[in-house]
């Protein structure tokens, strides 16, 4: 037996030695090596993993994680202009009340005989999420944004039984790799153009290559980069000629001031659910959401978990559970359409916290008061000298692309010395978008106050002047 196998771990279930060595004469095998046998040795890692020794204290452990997160910058110390999918939103006290109550914080994949009221309240939140979208159906939360979009192509794949999609190419250009991924199997992607002066989709270049083999297009409104995509019709109009789909991502928090994509002829409207009352967690707190009309070659092509409210045995009583249940991997396994695991559940129960505090006049207000700040911010920051803010001739929601190419200073170094000074500046897009140059996507919600806007630009004057 290897000196690591001699080793007992507190934290590490059945690590006793002779307990291993019991276990394994059970099953009949010599040792652990024998279980991995099928694993290519071209796979195998070779050497000791770089760790530290095993802490067997749990005050140890404890201290240790405590050095590394006191690492970290956040955004409790921090002003930050930060967003790009993930975005700073102000949480209300009572989404944090009601989503940490047991019977909703412990209720994984619950059935009906261990529900406690999960059911009803995701039936709320799909209820809701509705209203908002102006869409009947709307799915349990999935993953993410990312997930939610792969899906909603895939669907649109099955729906019109084509193999083909066209993607803007302004979209998240993380949400694109997971889209590729994911379809790669079952779809061929093509990107379509944007211009160059407005962001805006190049319709010409959309009608070259929208053909009788395409199954619909995917684009986002607000678009990753900020802009609005004001020609949402006329894109609708185009795809709908060729009988194929439209499906458009959009971030919710703007739909108190936009029009729902259904508006201009939408087909399947898909987005994340972060910005309704989640945290900000590690980049986290996400749910993806896929929303359509309540037609069944919509309905039986979702992968993910529907609930509806139907009546029960009891003469005036209701109850609430899944629909078509037999359509999903839960129902059928092997032979779902796609598979589909862990469901977002809680962060959809707290995003139907969130719209049922505010209402449809608080997420009017709330858009209105994020279009001002952002406005004003662009205003601001376009005053300094050699710096273009928005880069693009379009109108805004709460994004939008600075233009850094006339200050001498790169992205990089300009975001190092905002850190100094505590501001997360934009995300760097030289990366991503390098056709842009030395632009950042800044971000600007309801949390951000004039004083907040008015340090960002002064700090950004004296870096740069």
């Amino acid at each position: 037996m290897s000196k690591k196998e001699k080793k007992v771990h507190p934290y590490i279930p059945n690590s006793v030695p002779e307990v291993k060595a019991k276990m394994l004469a059970e099953i009949g095998v010599k040792d652990m090596e024998e279980l991995y046998q099928e694993i290519p040795e071209s796979l195998r890692l070779k050497k000791e993993m770089d760790l530290t020794e095993p802490l067997l204290s749990e005050h140890a452990l404890r201290r240790h994680v405590e050095n590394i997160l006191s690492k970290n910058q956040t955004c409790q110390e921090n002003i930050s202009f930060l967003g790009a999918g993930c975005w700073q939103h102000y949480v209300p006290a009572i989404c944090d009340e009601i989503n940490q109550r047991s019977e909703f914080l412990t209720a994984y994949a619950g059935e009906p005989y261990e529900d406690h009221g999960r059911f009803q309240a995701l039936f709320e939140y799909e209820s809701l999420m509705g209203e908002l979208l102006d869409m009947e159906v709307v799915n349990v939360p999935t993953y993410d944004w990312c997930q939610a979009a792969s899906t909603s192509i895939r669907m649109a794949g099955r729906i019109t039984g084509r193999r083909e999609m066209l993607i803007s190419n302004t979209v998240s250009p993380d949400r694109l790799l997971v889209i590729k991924n994911y379809c790669q199997p079952v779809m061929a992607l093509k990107m379509v153009r944007h211009s160059a002066q407005t962001g805006l989709m190049d319709l010409e270049d959309l009608k070259s290559k929208i053909t009788s083999e395409t199954a619909g297009i995917y684009f986002e409104n607000p678009s990753y980069l900020g802009f609005i995509e004001s020609q949402g019709q006329a894109i609708v109009d185009i795809v709908q000629e060729k009988k194929a789909l439209s499906i458009v991502g959009v971030d919710p928090i703007s739909l108190g001031v936009i029009v729902p994509p259904r508006h201009y002829g939408a087909d399947i409207v898909c987005g994340d659910i972060q910005g309704l009352g989640n945290h900000l967690s590690f980049g986290g707190g996400h749910g993806g959401f896929i929303s359509t009309r309540d037609e069944e070659r919509f309905v039986m092509e979702y992968p993910s978990r529907l609930f509806g409210i139907t009546k029960t045995s009891v003469e005036g009583e209701y109850g609430f559970g899944d629909v078509a249940y037999d359509r999903t991997s839960f129902g059928v396994r092997e032979e779902g359409k796609e598979f589909v695991g862990t469901h977002a559940a809680l962060c959809g129960i707290t995003a139907a916290v969130y719209l049922a505090l505010m209402g449809p006049k608080g997420m009017q207000e709330l858009g209105a008061t994020i279009m001002q700040r952002s406005q004003y911010a662009m205003k601001k920051l376009s005053e300094i000298k050699g710096v273009k803010a928005p880069a693009f001739d379009s109108s805004h929601f709460k994004e939008f692309v600075v233009d850094f190419k006339e200050t001498g200073k790169t992205v990089e170094e300009i975001n190092a010395l905002l850190r100094e000074r505590g501001i997360f500046g934009g995300k760097d897009l030289t990366l991503e978008f390098p056709e842009l140059g030395n632009c950042a996507l800044y971000c600007v919600t309801e949390v951000h106050t004039k004083e907040d806007i008015d340090k960002l630009v002064q700090v950004l004057k004296e870096i740069l002047e």
